[in-house]
């Protein structure tokens, strides 16, 4: 598969083990990003790279792309968003189906050769109309936005209340206080919590989910949809979500004071984090409160407004406190890795969609209890499944790479932290230790980023591998299914083992033959929401540093390549300072330890250097953010110019052929 990158050369990628084919622009010859094509290998090598040539396309990758339509003579003409896809794409009036110049389309080409034309198969809106800029990114990655009609028709059927006759089946926890912590916007509320100390000393945690499978049945509509869609995506300005609103923010949401139907998971936990016992069931509650991060984290701080609004459910955030730090400890000694990377926000309140700030997106104490929460229902789900030896879905995430974990450690040697032990064989608990030994110093956030690069992608799969960051034989989704469709098929067999007791050999082969395509799709499916999260917060970050140009910050220098070095600010927007920006020295590159050194000067710039910049250009187009280094003088030596002075008169020198003999 060829990937063209935006300055014109490509490489083509035939698979994991084999070596990238680098290819020229000239040698491209009518291929195009992404297309798979047969690739000849040129004769004389000139490098120490692979080298090759364009035979003949097998496979158009790209047929359809976003861009803008703009006026040409006797057509439209279609500039694609793809910075990688350079042709126009011609369109005759008859194929525009309406759309005109300044108006963002999809188009489906349709002819390669002599030229490029296609057929409009979309209108987005006006180039400059609010929210069309996001869509645009949406729409070049094909995600579904829209829920097709039959997913409509089906879940017409389904009430907005549960069915009491279901509810006298399940176990009743409507007179118990539970209680949902999310964020202030969020509005598919998935989990809740409920805690109580036992008279042995010990915790009864309860995490109670919504029991989203006995609304979506396997094989419907709705169901082929979610499996479709893989997962919600979360963007500046909107949801993507995997269901439809009616059950994602309605009947499957655990809105407070009204009854939802859950799967709780019980735990009893010992004051030393282990988990002695634990119970699955089907449930009905009735949420006490809806509560949001920033209130329990300012009642946990001691605020005695909001600590007296919430007297009856305030306890439960001490007790909450107590047993995550607990279970917090118990992950930290058996070495699970906490990266606690930053994580920006972008605001967007303009009525016209301009973000107005990007902060950095705080993690405070009630972050931290959920997700301490989440981790052990999870760990307790997956070990329940792992012993039972039964078909069912996994997340693992595998030890990294050898090469990858070398050149982490020679750069955190350079930055004063040690790997001690071998890289072949090891401990997620030896990384640990530099996390935990960088934090507070202002080289933390490089090595937490470091790290996570050189660690493989946490994914699904049939099997249970394990997974290295967390430090855990067993893990899998089970607390996001309005959002996630991994967990929903945990709750559709939790429900088809647990509570309907299916286990005969037709179930248990059907489930073990789908698994492993359903956990690949997901996986991918992940990827991509996460790709164009990372587009849609990068377009939007360099469109707030398109109103800040010359404007000055402070930041850290994050990344170092052989064009450049990357500086991310206080609230993670990055910048790049390029190579020929470095005006005051001819500046290599040390790709062994990352540095950029200075030819004359010997100055260095490493990664955690704090630098003063200047912001020098942003687009949002390109989704690209430009900085030069402030107060930086050219101290480079200007080359001689010899200039000849012709005289006009001068004849040319006569050249004479030597005569053949």
């Amino acid at each position: 598969v060829l990937h063209i990158n935006k300055r014109g050369f490509g490489f083509v990628i035939i698979d994991e083990e084999s070596d990238d084919i680098f290819i020229s622009s000239r040698d491209l010859k009518d291929a195009f990003n992404m297309d798979t094509v047969m690739v000849e290998l040129k004769k004389h090598q000139t490098g120490s790279r692979q080298e090759g040539r364009i035979v003949k396309v097998i496979e158009r990758g790209q047929t359809r792309l976003v861009g803008l339509l703009k006026n040409a003579k006797r057509e439209l003409v279609f500039d694609a968003d793809d910075q990688k896809f350079t042709q126009p794409i011609y369109i005759d009036h008859a194929h525009s189906h309406g759309a005109v110049a300044g108006h963002k389309v999809v188009v489906e080409i349709k002819t390669y050769k002599p030229y490029l034309k296609g057929n409009v198969v979309e209108i987005l809106g006006h180039v400059g109309d609010p929210g069309v800029d996001i869509l645009s990114v949406v729409s070049q990655h094909e995600a579904h936005v829209e829920f097709p009609k039959e997913v409509y028709e089906q879940i017409e059927s389904i009430e907005n209340d549960i069915d009491q006759e279901e509810a006298k089946t399940r176990t009743d926890l409507r007179n118990e206080t539970i209680v949902t912590i999310d964020g202030d916007d969020a509005k598919d509320l998935d989990d809740a919590i409920s805690l109580r100390r036992l008279k042995n000393g010990n915790y009864y945690l309860g995490v109670h989910i919504a029991d989203v499978s006995y609304y979506v049945e396997e094989g419907s509509e709705l169901d082929k949809e979610a499996l479709a869609r893989g997962t919600s995506i979360y963007l500046v300005d909107r949801v993507i979500p995997m269901l439809p609103h009616k059950l994602s923010n309605g009947i499957c949401s655990l809105n407070p004071h009204v009854d939802r139907f859950a799967i709780s998971c019980f735990m009893e936990i010992t004051p030393q984090g282990e988990v002695i016992d634990h119970d699955i069931v089907e449930s009905v509650i009735n949420s006490t409160e809806r509560m949001t991060y920033n209130n329990v984290n300012k009642i946990l701080a001691g605020d005695k407004k909001l600590q007296e609004e919430y007297s009856h459910v305030c306890d439960l955030f001490f007790l909450m406190k107590e047993l995550a730090e607990i279970l917090q400890k118990t992950r930290e000694d058996r070495g699970a890795i906490d990266f606690d990377t930053n994580e920006a926000k972008v605001l967007v309140v303009d009525e016209k969609g301009k973000p107005t700030d990007v902060v950095l997106r705080q993690r405070g104490e009630s972050d931290r209890i959920i997700e301490s929460f989440m981790l052990v229902a999870n760990e307790t789900v997956a070990k329940h499944f792992k012993w039972l030896d039964l078909p069912f879905i996994y997340r693992v995430h595998e030890n990294p790479k050898v090469d990858k974990l070398r050149k982490f450690s020679t750069i955190s040697r350079t930055l004063g932290y040690t790997i001690k032990g071998s890289l072949e064989d090891i401990h997620s608990k030896e990384l640990s230790k530099i996390v935990e030994a960088s934090k507070g110093t202002d080289e933390h956030v490089i090595i937490s980023t470091l790290l996570l690069r050189c660690m493989a992608k946490a994914r699904y799969d049939e099997q249970c591998l394990g997974h290295f960051g967390l430090a855990d034989e067993y893990y899998t989704h089970f607390t996001s299914p309005i959002r996630r469709y991994p967990d929903l098929m945990v709750h559709r067999l939790i429900r088809t083992y647990l509570f309907k007791k299916k286990l005969d050999q037709e179930t248990l082969f059907h489930f073990a033959s789908i698994m492993q395509n359903v956990a690949d799709q997901a996986s991918s499916l992940e990827r991509k929401a996460i790709d164009i999260e990372r587009e849609v917060d990068d377009m939007k970050m360099a469109e707030y540093m398109e109103d800040h140009i010359g404007e000055t910050f402070e930041g850290i220098v994050s990344s170092i390549t052989n064009f450049g070095m990357f500086v991310e600010l206080p609230n993670t927007i990055e910048g790049l300072i390029r190579m020929e920006d470095l005006v005051d020295d001819f500046y290599y590159f040390d790709d062994i330890n990352l540095q950029l050194i200075g030819k004359r000067t010997g100055r260095r710039f490493k990664m955690s250097d704090k630098v003063k910049i200047k912001v020098s250009a942003a687009s949002k187009r390109e989704k690209t953010i430009d900085f030069q280094i402030v107060g930086m003088k050219s101290n480079k030596k200007k080359k001689k110019t010899v200039i000849i002075n012709k005289r006009r008169d001068r004849k040319p020198k006569q050249k004479f052929k030597r005569k053949r003999r």
